[in-house]
């Protein structure tokens, strides 16, 4: 695996010196149509070394980019999800005693959507606030199991919910009757942006709820995205988000909230496609941009 995200771009910080922390998480348990997750980590770093620097508006790689070694994929659940776990809390903690509390932020590079559970619980656990979370994703993922296991990629955002944290998705365009029946009985904690809501008129702005948290923690499934921007998706749908359209909606929520921590999730690379991989390095890319500029770095 490349060993640092931009590769010999960037010139290395120690962990204390870099507002962004970048966790390669090759995980990869519950797929359930196209697999190759566990690929997706090291495709995004060896893609991000062939990217510019300058992300349209200045060069988010100034603010320092740290690159952790993965995180063992190896083992049960449990084993595996707490190892990610302490990987992002030690990450929120680089910068020092209170550093938990806005100084770096984790980027966290799947893998399967499964791994924004134990993500969400690092958050919770450093911060000691409410969070929460902007789901960018094809899929509700609110189904209490599938496939007979809780902690399935497409179980994540119930899990998340039974952690007492609101979600507020945006580009789904595939529900399952379980996912439905959660939207229909957590009003209060699930709102939504469809697809059908917000591509045909290009919508750009996400319209939180007016209780939302103030912290935010975004998960961004590639898949989320329109197959014409990527298709290395284990499922991909139609009728997604466009390019400009998805950067212009997570810098609403850097707008309106401060993002804490983020997740890109779901790419499996398919050999001789460089187009996808280089799509989503250049979409973490673009993210750090929007929260460091959010955030006044």
């Amino acid at each position: 695996m490349s060993s640092q995200f931009l590769g010999e771009e960037n010139p290395g910080v120690a962990p204390e010196h870099a507002r962004f922390h970048v966790i390669p998480a090759p995980i990869e348990r519950t797929v359930s149509y196209g697999g190759g997750t566990a690929r997706g980590p090291e495709a995004i770093l060896v893609a991000s070394e062939q990217m510019e620097l300058f992300d349209g508006v200045d060069v988010p790689l100034e603010r320092g980019i740290y690159t952790w070694l993965p995180v063992p994929a190896d083992g049960d659940t449990e084993t595996v999800f707490a190892a990610l776990q302490e990987a992002v809390a030690r990450a929120m903690r680089a910068r020092g005693a209170g550093a938990g509390l806005g100084g770096t932020v984790p980027v966290v590079l799947g893998g399967e959507h499964a791994i924004t559970l134990p993500c969400v619980r690092a958050v919770l656990e450093v911060l000691g606030a409410p969070i929460g979370i902007v789901q960018f994703d094809a899929h509700g993922d609110l189904r209490d199991r599938y496939h007979d296991d809780p902690f399935s990629h497409a179980s994540v955002m119930r899990r998340c919910l039974d952690l007492g944290v609101p979600i507020h998705s945006v580009g789904v365009r595939a529900l399952s009757p379980d996912d439905l029946q959660t939207r229909r009985e957590r009003p209060d904690m699930v709102s939504y942006q469809d697809a059908i809501d917000v591509v045909p008129t290009a919508h750009q702005t996400v319209e939180l709820p007016p209780d939302f948290p103030e912290r935010v923690y975004v998960t961004f499934d590639v898949d989320g995205l329109d197959p014409s921007v990527i298709s290395a998706t284990g499922t991909p749908e139609p009728g997604g988000l466009g390019w400009y359209q998805a950067l212009s909606m997570v810098a609403s929520v850097a707008a309106q909230r401060r993002i804490v921590a983020f997740d890109v999730v779901e790419l499996a690379p398919v050999s001789g496609h460089h187009a996808d991989d280089f799509a989503a390095a250049r979409l973490v890319y673009q993210m750090m941009g929007i929260v460091a500029r959010s955030r006044g770095w």
